[in-house]
């Protein structure tokens, strides 16, 4: 009688590298076993391993770290502005109309053009393209653009037909981009015009283009104002057929039971969480400030009150499920952190901490709500580029803020002193991904009290993007956490001085800490030449 047996899992050794792992600081080599580690540790030992693997990789004195998390991804719009039109690069009005033809031209057959990432605050003109410049750019076709910030966007007179009550919805001004509810509706009826295949293009390019970049994991920020049911169960599918990286989804619905909250489980989210919009954006003026804006007489939107926030809290914690929200504005954190105290005093504070509940961008915090977060347990889902993007005294934040508002954005030194959990992501496409151009960024922050050290923002952009998703057990390189890791050309590594008001870096290998890349503005980043998830290569460079 036979006995048939699993096929053992296949086993590889990493030697002749540096090996970032908190378990040997001097660590040279780890082995891998199926899709987990097994074990981290220096040249000499792996000669032990050698005979008894399936592989042995010479790393060549590549970089090995875990693969990166992007805590906060919009994959079909991210794949639609590597597949699309991406206006990011427009220098002035003239060049964005000259992309729009273009695209047109070289799409004949999509029943809607889609543009993304135009920023009219920095061209010359000043100002965005008229409804009648866009017709005759697009042809006289459906097009939509969304601003570089994704709260407000243009779309041409084709497209606008499409949604017979448009004129009738708050957001609607007939020369001003659309924002609110009039944005909303028109941006769901240029998405519903993309084809199945156009958006399985869109998630595939968005998948590749972030395994080739290092990161391991994604967290898509889904909901009924951004993309649909369908989007995100095509793509929790294409990310269980296809290899690449890791996602996990959230829907930003606002629920006010138990049972509502379930349902958005079985939805395959972990969470009704990510951009469930409690505020808008600074740069089209629909955060929620406590003070009005310096550059024009109001306060920006609230879409939910405190009421709405402890509801969904309550609801969410009482079925097992994370909650969460998008908020930028020093009111709109105001409204999360007193919603979210309501919902403590009626469940109790041990059970809200236990949810680990999250926020997005949480960028105009001040003392009080820093400490509720840290009370909270609340994980501060950051995005450091925007500061890279928008911060400094000549920056879109001071140009609505005020200088000594905006000097008080995205306090990450803050945060982290008082304990708040951070992740770190990009909010792509609004920024795009790129996980050392964020660790770059939050280490050297425009506004040099908020900087935190290039170890403690790499440890958020992985480690930190784990425990978001509730997982204490990854995005570290020590035996038993998933295999999921990236290779890199790095040049030399170094540990950065704790005191960063000096620019100090250390190649001591004394300081028993491993070392990571210098990061100093102006110089070049590291190079992924390999990214693995699950033990399974995603991505290798051309020279791999």
């Amino acid at each position: 009688m036979s006995h048939s047996t699993a096929p053992s899992p296949r086993t590889v050794l990493l030697r002749g590298g540096e090996v970032h792992s908190p378990a040997d600081p001097f660590a040279t080599a780890m082995v891998v076993e199926g899709d987990t580690l097994a074990w981290v540790g220096s040249e000499g030992a792996a000669d032990s391993f050698a005979d008894g693997v399936d592989e042995v990789v010479h790393l060549e004195g590549a970089l090995v770290t875990p693969a990166f998390t992007d805590a906060h991804v919009h994959t079909t719009a991210t794949g639609l502005a590597l597949t699309g039109l991406d206006l990011a690069g427009a220098t002035d009005l003239a060049d964005a109309l000259a992309r729009i033809r273009a695209h047109a031209a070289a799409h004949p057959h999509d029943r809607v053009l889609l543009g993304t990432g135009w920023d009219s605050s920095a061209w010359p003109e000043g100002r965005h393209p008229s409804r009648a410049e866009l017709d005759e750019a697009a042809g006289g076709r459906a097009l939509y653009l969304s601003r570089i910030d994704v709260h407000s966007g243009l779309a041409s007179t084709a497209l606008l037909d499409r949604v017979p009550d448009v004129t009738q919805l708050a957001g609607y001004a007939p020369a001003s981009p659309l924002t609110g509810d009039a944005h909303h509706a028109v941006r769901e009826a240029a998405h519903r015009d993309l084809t199945p295949v156009q958006r399985r293009e869109a998630q595939r390019a968005a998948r590749a283009h972030a395994a080739s970049l290092g990161v391991g994991s994604l967290h898509e920020c889904a909901g009924p104002e951004i993309s649909g049911t369908d989007d995100l169960a095509e793509l929790l599918a294409l990310a269980e057929e296809e290899p690449g990286p890791r996602v996990f989804g959230y829907w930003g619905e606002a629920v006010t039971t138990a049972k509502e909250a379930r349902a958005i489980k079985e939805l395959g989210a972990l969470g009704a969480a990510g951009d469930l919009f409690v505020d808008g954006s600074l740069g089209s003026r629909t955060a929620h400030l406590s003070q009005p804006y310096a550059d024009e007489a109001h306060t920006g939107l609230a879409h939910l009150d405190a009421d709405a926030v402890a509801a969904h809290v309550a609801a969410c914690t009482e079925a097992g499920v994370q909650a969460g929200f998008h908020a930028i504005g020093d009111a709109a954190l105001e409204t999360v952190v007193a919603g979210v105290a309501r919902a403590a005093d009626r469940l109790g504070i041990a059970r809200v901490r236990a949810a680990r509940h999250r926020i997005e961008h949480a960028e105009m915090l001040t003392e009080r709500t820093v400490a509720a977060f840290a009370e909270y347990a609340l994980t501060a889902s950051v995005q450091p580029g925007f500061d890279a993007a928008w911060g400094g005294q000549d920056g879109m934040y001071a140009a609505r803020l005020g200088a000594e508002r905006a000097r008080t954005l995205n306090p990450l030194a803050a945060m982290q002193r008082a304990g708040v959990p951070l992740a770190v992501g990009s909010d792509s496409p609004v920024t795009p991904l790129g996980p050392w151009a964020a660790v770059r960024a939050a280490a050297f922050h425009r506004t040099p009290e908020h900087r935190i050290s290039v170890r403690g923002a790499f440890t958020a952009h992985t480690r930190g993007g784990w425990r978001a998703v509730g997982r204490d057990d990854a995005g570290v390189l020590v035996p038993g956490a998933p295999a999921d890791y990236a290779l890199w050309s790095a040049g030399e590594l170094v540990v950065q001085t704790p005191d960063d008001r000096v620019a100090g870096w250390s190649t001591d290998p004394r300081s028993g800490t491993p070392g990571l890349p210098d990061l100093t503005p102006g110089g070049q980043l590291p190079v992924c030449l390999r990214t693995v998830v699950g033990g399974r290569t995603v991505y290798a460079g051309p020279n791999e």
